[in-house]
């Protein structure tokens, strides 16, 4: 916000329809107290006093961003206290105004639904890396959801008009912001149905993350309008007559290019310039009743030549988030293909807008349990299904990952022999299938039968499969299991199940960890402390013997505990000081590093705590990068202390008295992003034309330099892409990692270690 500005007219802020709203309610002032417009009107105007004199980056009056937030809210058909907190969801963070202020002026409903959004939006400061500060933020955003659905709502409409406002932040924050949309926000419009919200949060993301290919794009989509709108118009002009020869009734006939992005997915998807993507416009038809949709698809295919394998029918088969439609590509009149949907008004409504064309519990209603989440109800299986399994993931690098692996979805729908239908996402196998029916089915699963026929375990399921688990009592999940699943369902009921069948091993080798780390006399001395097991809780966990557990089994990594030991425990050996660090071993050189010349001795100029005032290097065989836990080794020779990767396999033989506690400088890595440091990757891929080209289109997009490259190809095997790239922390290592396996042509992606000199 920007303080000097004037303060706005009144009316300039105000859309027509909340212009009606109060005006109606000031000739009738009794309204204000007993009627849903009246709490409307009294939402803006106690949010306007209170954000009187505040500014956003744009300069525009702050009140601009809330009113702009219920307005979206209204045009989904969100009801009162819906659009009141649109007006009211940043009081509470934003002024001296609570929750229980809110409640008492506007009612429960309205507070519940300010205080959920507030959450999604204050953090705590105990966090020690963007992720974890991150990962809490979406921990929270599911239980919100899971309590009343209508905050993620309130949500989305507040990060659409950010979005649509991101030109007035720096560069580096319009990626941030844009990045977490694209991975969480429109994937989660998207499971809600909110298709309005989607494609408009997609294409904008698309804007501030790939500026050059969305101009691109955009410029040729309106080069060909005219060419297209008047083949649309042919086709709608033949559907038109046909429809009514056949006596069935057509409420409305459109036809509208595809969204920005979703063509831009579809020319990297199939790896075609945009002259060679026909379908670039749909034409929708709009009519009564299903029976009627199943007609007009007879009508469509009469008038023009269906291509085979490209119908789709999601009124008998649903998509997860209750879209329904016929899907048909037809050859145009000039051999183009035209893609045709057909639905009702009704689908038509979902299709739209999602959960809010049909609200399960009314505003008005007065049941308790409105906007939650109730058992029976089977619209929201996928939200239950990650509350179900949020709990169990406490690193969180893998529990965001995993998020956004569930939150995207392609689904195939399978069969029970009974004919129940099962989503599960592209990929998934008849073990995925197990546990999806129940934990005990996926534990004594030995095989199954898909359409008749027995398969192997790992086998991908298709559209329309009817899949038949066969069980035994002595049988028990394969770890080798861990390979091929691709649920997390699946892969955390395997993990548990070894989890519990190796306990003892893995407390001991939790505790192996811990007392390598602090030293086994450090340790021993607060093991069984009452603090030990406030970080226990800490971490999620029952007992300390159940954090042991799961550090030995890898559930959750041994920064994420030893962060929280150091929070918590004051007895523990902190990273050494610079002063601390000259009672080093005399081997150690006390020549100041290179890289830091005059200036190492401010903590604040080196990037490494711990060794201030030493000569250093980063190992060449990890490549540690900020934002990993790392260690130091005194060396032999004369260079100082070499800094590695924890768990680099060169560590593992050295002598405890060797190493040396140090980790990263956080303000030196925030202050000096420019920064980057040496990464080897290597990549697997189907051996095709261009695929280096895209995958170096993606590191540029990034701003990742690329050092050296080599490209090895074998007689019918995968080739084989070494790069040398220039990362200037983990989570810009990540993000790329993430981005390049989502290409359809990657088979594998890994970062490599080189023998040390």
């Amino acid at each position: 916000m920007n303080a000097a500005a004037p303060t706005p007219v009144i009316n300039c802020v105000i859309p027509d329809w909340l212009q009606e709203c109060l005006s109606a309610n000031c000739a009738n002032p009794e309204a204000c107290n007993t009627t849903d417009t009246g709490l409307i009107c009294r939402a803006f105007e106690f949010a306007y006093q209170l954000h009187e004199g505040q500014y956003r980056k744009s300069g525009e009056p702050y009140i601009c961003h809330p009113v702009a937030v219920a307005g979206l809210l209204r045009d989904l058909g969100g009801g009162s206290a819906m659009i009141a907190a649109g007006f009211l969801h940043d009081v509470v963070e934003d002024t001296d105004v609570t929750v229980e202020d809110i409640e008492q002026r506007f009612g429960a409903d309205v507070a519940r639904l300010v205080e959920g959004v507030t959450k999604l939006s204050k953090f705590s400061h105990n966090f020690s890396s963007k992720t974890e500060r991150q990962a809490e933020n979406i921990r929270r955003m599911f239980v919100a959801m899971a309590k009343d659905i209508r905050v993620i709502v309130v949500k989305l409409a507040d990060r659409l008009h950010n979005m649509r406002t991101l030109e007035h932040l720096s560069d580096e924050k319009r990626r941030r912001i844009a990045t977490e949309t694209r991975e969480i926000f429109a994937p989660l419009a998207n499971r809600l149905g909110i298709g309005r919200f989607k494609w408009e949060l997609e294409d904008l993301c698309f804007k501030y993350l790939e500026p050059e290919s969305y101009r691109q794009v955009q410029e040729l989509v309106a080069e060909k309008r005219a060419d297209r709108e008047a083949r649309l118009g042919k086709v709608q002009d033949v559907l038109k007559e046909g429809l009514a020869d056949a006596a069935i009734k057509l409420l409305d006939i459109n036809g509208r290019p595809k969204h920005l992005y979703s063509i831009y997915q579809k020319m990297q998807r199939q790896q075609k310039e945009f002259h060679e993507i026909y379908d670039l416009a749909a034409i929708r038809l709009i009519v009564e009743t299903n029976e009627e949709c199943y007609r007009s698809l007879a009508v469509v295919h009469d008038s023009f030549t269906p291509i085979p394998g490209r119908f789709k029918d999601y009124i008998g088969l649903p998509k997860p988030n209750r879209y329904q439609s016929l899907h048909t590509v037809v050859v145009g009149p000039i051999g183009r293909p035209v893609e045709i949907q057909i639905r009702t008004l009704e689908m038509h409504h979902v299709a739209e807008y999602g959960i809010a064309a049909h609200w399960k519990y009314k505003e008005s209603g007065k049941s308790s349990n409105r906007g939650r989440i109730s058992a029976e109800e089977d619209k929201f299986t996928w939200l239950r299904q990650l509350l179900e399994w949020q709990n169990e993931l406490k690193d969180p690098e893998e529990y965001l990952e995993n998020v956004k692996d569930n939150l995207g979805f392609d689904d195939v729908f399978v069969f029970t022999p009974k004919g129940d239908v099962i989503s599960l996402p592209q990929g998934a196998t008849a073990v995925d299938f197990a546990y999806r029916i129940h934990t005990e089915v996926g534990n004594h699963c030995y095989g199954a039968k898909v359409n008749g026929r027995m398969v192997q375990l790992d086998t991908p399921l298709k559209n329309g499969d009817i899949v038949d688990i066969m069980t035994q009592k002595n049988s028990h999940p394969s770890l080798d299991w861990l390979n091929f699943v691709v649920t997390t369902g699946a892969k955390n009921r395997i993990r548990q199940w070894y989890k519990r069948s190796h306990r003892d091993e893995n407390v001991a080798r939790g505790r192996e960890l811990l007392e390598k780390e602090f030293g086994k006399s450090g340790f021993s001395a607060v093991i069984k402390s009452e603090q030990m097991q406030s970080v226990a809780e800490r971490c999620n966990y029952h007992s300390v013997d159940d954090l042991l557990a799961a550090l030995g089994y890898g559930e959750v990594t041994l920064n994420l505990v030893v962060n929280r030991m150091r929070e918590t425990v004051k007895t523990l050996q902190p990273i050494p000081s610079a002063t601390e660090a000259t009672s080093l071993p005399p081997t150690t050189s006390r020549s100041v590093a290179s890289t830091n010349s005059k200036s190492s001795h401010s903590s604040s100029c080196s990037p490494i705590v711990g060794i201030e005032g030493l000569l250093y290097y980063l190992a060449g065989c990890c490549n540690p990068i900020p934002g990993e836990p790392i260690l130091g080794v005194v060396t032999r020779g004369s260079r100082g202390i070499s800094i590695h990767r924890q768990g680099c396999p060169n560590v593992d033989s050295v002598p405890g008295d060797r190493l040396v506690l140090v980790g990263w400088n956080q303000k030196y890595t925030e202050d000096t992003s420019v920064h980057t440091y040496p990464v080897n990757i290597q990549i697997e891929v189907l051996d095709r034309v261009g695929v280096l080209k895209d995958i170096l289109s993606r590191l540029t997009d990034n701003n990742i330099n690329v050092r050296n490259a080599q490209v090895r190809t074998y007689e019918g095997r995968p080739a084989v892409i070494d790069l040398g790239i220039d990362i200037r922390d983990h989570e810009q290592l990540e993000r790329i990692f993430t981005q390049i396996k989502k290409m359809s042509d990657i088979l594998n992606l890994r970062r490599v270690s080189q023998v040390d000199e």
